[in-house]
Formats: structure tokens, C-alpha cells, sequence
């Protein structure tokens, strides 16, 4: 049994080949309704449990759709409905859990709601999302500009803004995938320690540049993610958006990064504060690509789940 939880705790090699059948899994779907099966079904007579303590748009629907496609059956239950470790421990909900389903996936908060499901599911987990790390996110990105521009391995790739926590799986995936990290943005909102420890642990280039326009220079990515999420107040946000406004990714900036630069973001965007329109709806701008291709990565991620 194998759980996917974090790209520091997969092995590289496993994560390219992830990759490799991700690809060819979007190379088989060319043609198809969104609705057709897939021509194998590796998840026929499985069903998976969907748990989304956080809302989500992306996760739920490329997730129930590939599960779909794959001929698997879907349970999915919202934070109210499955509210993990109030009236029965999260080791009890997951014991029950794995007498019901073949695999769950879930979408959280804290990181130890999932660790601790991972100690005691007798199925694989899937981390769909914790305020930590989005793999899955991650992995869709890599996918995406290999696509365009071939081994990302090398390449420069610039976070701007909030070292959130997809930025916190960008830096596993620089170790594990062998390119440079440069993050730029205000030092209160600096990268997870640690996830920058395991880069460097691992020889890759990782650089804290304050001076956003330097940071872009030469880049082949340029990556950002909204600044603000549901939990902040309103005076919170406000403070935020002071503090990130320099960091916005607009036409100017992108002009110092390398002519085939390519610029990414995980999405929901909020349009004229992490990025402008212009951008986003550029030509160097992959987002949509993007956003597909976390159904096909996603995919190859529970078939590499179920594989003994």
C-alpha cells in the first residue's frame, strides 16, 4: 500500500514516472468526450472516498471526474458532514473508512489531521491539500511546462509573493525534479524553513531576493498564488495587500524574466492584486493547461496508489 502525501516523502524516481503516465493518459483522452471511459479501467469496482474540510473547485471536480473516467465510484463529503476528530477520533473515522473504501483522498487544514489518518488507514491517502503542502498541485504545474519547454531540470523558477503553501511543494519538487528556486517577496511572508532545508539538503540552488525585478531576471517560470484566503479578516487582508502589492505580477515584471518565460498560477485568481489580466490572459500565461492537467496527473497519482 502506498500513501501520496508529500513530494519530500516520494521518491523522484516514482514522481517522473508519475509524470510519464500522466502524460500518456492525456495523450489517450485526445478525441473523447469529458464523460468517456477510459480505455483501461484500473479503478472498476473501487469506490473513493472525497473528503473536503476545505471548499474547493479544481480538487473535487478533476478528482471525481478521473475517478470517473478510470470506471471508480466516488463518496464525497464535505467538512460537515465528515467533522474528523469531533465526537470520534480521527483514528476511529479512518478505521471505519477503510472497511468502506478502496482509496480516500483528502483535502484539510492542519497537516496532522492527515498524518494521522495516514497512521491508521488500512487504504491509500491521498493529500489533496493541507495549509502546509499541495502536491498534487505541484505535479500538475511540472507537467505543465515540460509540455511547453521540455525537463524542467535547471531551469530558474521564481515564486513571487506569500510562501504559501504551494510554494512549499514547489521547493520539495526543485530538489526532487533538479531546478532553481528563487522566492521574492516580503520577509514575514518567507518559505517554509524546512521545506527550504530539504531543497538544499538535496544540492538545489534556493535564493531569498527582496528585489523583485532581480528575482525575475532570467527566469523560465514565474509562479504566484492569491494573497488572501477566507480566513482573514478584513483589516488582515488589507495589511497583506499593502505588504504584497510589490510583488504583483504584471507586464513590466514579466518583461525581465527570459522572452519564453512561462507564468503559472494554481488558481482561483483575484485579477489585478497577485496578477493582472493582462498576464494572466497573455501569451505566456499556461494557467488553463494548468488547471487541466491536475486531472491527469491526479489520475496517474491513484493508479500509482493501487499498484502492489
Amino acid at each position: 500500500m502506498k500513501h501520496f502525501l508529500d513530494l519530500n516523502k516520494t521518491d523522484s524516481h516514482d514522481l517522473r514516472s508519475i509524470l510519464k503516465h500522466a502524460s500518456r493518459l492525456k495523450s489517450k483522452r485526445r478525441g473523447l468526450s469529458k464523460g468517456a471511459c477510459d480505455e483501461e479501467q484500473p479503478l472498476r469496482g473501487n469506490i473513493v472516498a472525497l473528503i473536503f474540510e476545505k471548499p474547493s473547485t479544481r480538487t473535487r471536480v478533476s478528482f471525481d471526474l478521473g475517478i470517473r473516467q478510470m470506471g471508480g465510484q466516488t463518496m464525497v463529503f464535505s467538512g460537515t458532514e465528515l467533522q474528523l476528530g469531533h465526537g470520534e477520533t480521527i483514528a476511529d473515522t479512518t478505521r471505519v473508512l477503510s472497511r468502506y473504501v478502496d482509496m480516500i483522498m483528502l483535502r484539510t487544514f492542519d497537516e496532522s489531521i492527515l498524518l494521522e489518518m495516514t497512521d491508521f488507514a488500512s487504504v491509500p491517502v491521498i493529500n489533496g491539500l493541507t495549509d502546509r503542502s499541495h502536491p498534487c498541485q505541484v505535479m500538475a504545474d511540472i507537467l505543465t511546462y515540460e509540455e511547453y519547454r521540455g525537463p524542467i531540470a535547471g531551469k530558474k523558477v521564481v515564486w513571487l509573493g506569500d510562501g504559501s503553501n504551494v510554494c512549499t511543494s514547489l521547493l520539495h519538487a526543485a530538489a526532487q525534479f533538479e531546478f532553481d528556486f528563487v522566492f521574492s517577496g516580503p520577509a514575514h511572508f518567507n518559505p517554509d524553513d524546512k521545506a527550504i532545508e530539504f531543497a538544499r539538503s538535496k544540492g538545489t540552488s534556493v535564493l531569498i531576493e527582496r528585489d523583485v525585478k532581480q528575482a525575475v531576471t532570467g527566469a523560465d517560470l514565474v509562479i504566484t498564488d492569491t494573497w488572501v484566503s477566507m480566513h482573514y479578516s478584513q483589516s488582515s487582508m488589507e495589511r497583506r495587500h499593502n505588504l504584497l502589492r510589490p510583488y504583483q505580477v504584471n507586464e513590466d515584471l514579466m518583461n525581465f524574466a527570459n522572452p519564453d518565460a512561462l507564468f503559472m498560477h494554481c488558481l482561483p485568481a483575484h485579477r489585478g492584486e497577485e496578477v493582472t489580466s493582462e498576464v494572466m490572459d497573455g501569451p505566456q500565461s499556461v494557467v488553463w493547461d494548468e488547471a487541466e492537467n491536475r486531472l491527469h496527473v491526479q489520475k496517474a497519482i491513484m493508479r500509482w496508489c493501487m499498484e502492489n
